[in-house]
Formats: C-alpha cells, sequence, structure tokens
C-alpha cells in the first residue's frame, strides 16, 4: 500500500507539518510505502490551461503534461492508494500552494465530456487542515465552505475526508510579536491538551485509516 504525503504549508516543524510527521509515523508502523513532500520546496505553479491532458488520441489522457517540480508528484499521487494533504488557514482559505496542488491533481482526470472523472484508479485523500478559529467558529463559518473546496479530490474516486486541527499555537514565543489578540496562555493550553489528540488522531489514521476498496 502507498500513501503520498503532502505538506502544503510554509514550516516544515510547526502544526501541519507535526501532524503530518504523526501521519507518517503511524503509516510507517502499518508498514505502508511513503512518499512525503514539501511543496514550498518545489517550484511550480497552478494549472496553466494547457489542455494537453484534453487532447483527443492521448494514450495517457489522466496525467499532467506540464513539465516542472510538481510533476512526477502528480505521477506518484496516480499510483497512490492514499493521499494524505496538510494545510494551513490563511484568511479563510488553505494555502495558495494547496490551491495550485489541486488544481493540478484534479484538472486532468475531469472530463469535459461529460463532467465525470476518467481516472481509473481509487486514491483515498485525507485533509488536515491547522487554523486559529475554535471549532465553533469552524463549524459556522468554515467547515461547509471547506467541504465545497476540497470536492474536486472526489474524482480521484476514492472517500475524502477533513481532519480539522482548532485554536493552534502561532509561534513560540509571543512577546516577540505584534499578536495582541491573541492569548499566549490560552494558546499554549490548547496546545497542550487538544493539539496532542490531534497528533494522536493523525498517528492513527497514517496506521488504520482504511483504503476504500
Amino acid at each position: 500500500m502507498k500513501t503520498v504525503i503532502v505538506n502544503a504549508g510554509p514550516r516544515k516543524n510547526w502544526n501541519t507539518a507535526k501532524l503530518l510527521d504523526a501521519a507518517k509515523e503511524g503509516s510507517e508502523a502499518a508498514g505502508m510505502e511513503i512518499e512525503y513532500v514539501h511543496l514550498y520546496d518545489l517550484v511550480f505553479t497552478g494549472c496553466r490551461s494547457c489542455m494537453v491532458c484534453k487532447r483527443k488520441g492521448m494514450t495517457s489522457p489522466c496525467r499532467c503534461y506540464w513539465k516542472d517540480m510538481l510533476q512526477p508528484v502528480i505521477d506518484s499521487v496516480f499510483t497512490a492508494d492514499r493521499l494524505l494533504i496538510g494545510s494551513p488557514v490563511y484568511f479563510g482559505e488553505p494555502s495558495g500552494m494547496f490551491r495550485n496542488f489541486l488544481e493540478r491533481v484534479c484538472f486532468p482526470i475531469f472530463s469535459y465530456n461529460d463532467y465525470s472523472s476518467i481516472y481509473e484508479g481509487k486514491t483515498d485523500v485525507g485533509i488536515f487542515l491547522t487554523m486559529n478559529v475554535n471549532e465553533e467558529f469552524y463549524t459556522k463559518t468554515y467547515q461547509k465552505k471547506f467541504e465545497d473546496e476540497i470536492a474536486a479530490f472526489r474524482f480521484l474516486k476514492g472517500k475524502t475526508e477533513l481532519f480539522p486541527s482548532f485554536d493552534t499555537l502561532q509561534v513560540s514565543d509571543y512577546s516577540k510579536y505584534e499578536m495582541g489578540s491573541f492569548s499566549e496562555d490560552h494558546k499554549r493550553q490548547m496546545n497542550e491538551t487538544m493539539f496532542q489528540k490531534d497528533l494522536e488522531r493523525a498517528y492513527d489514521i497514517g496506521k488504520n485509516w482504511e483504503v476504500t476498496l
């Protein structure tokens, strides 16, 4: 079983990365083949609408043909059983890297003949989102919007599930920053309690989240 893990956040040692690292550890414990990618290490863009994947007579239409550093990652996703991707939430949205990745993965498998998926595999997608807001705000304001935004991953024909992490710790020392609207004590308390539970959940997802058969 193959799992591709993608960090769509800029930091390699903070909330999003920590959750993905925990999921990686769980996947390793389950004996899975793992590919781990930091998108901010790559030079790429979103879909350029070159339309090569939509040309008639293509022997491999289910492929992104734009040659850059993301192309081999997309090829790996198309041979994976699971995709676990994480992103921080900025201005109420996943990162721009997350959006670029979604476009590049999903557009080649989206049919302009009947708006179905031409993907012949089945890849489950688990999405970790880390954010400063609390669970109540997420449920009222973000949840439906995020579910709609990640719906394109369903063209991979597996299950698609969101795993939000709320009220995350933003920096290690708030006294160094102009961040007066946040309570450092509250953020640290949430980090020591809820975020630790989120890490345990991420490990379990990596180890036990079953692939749709």
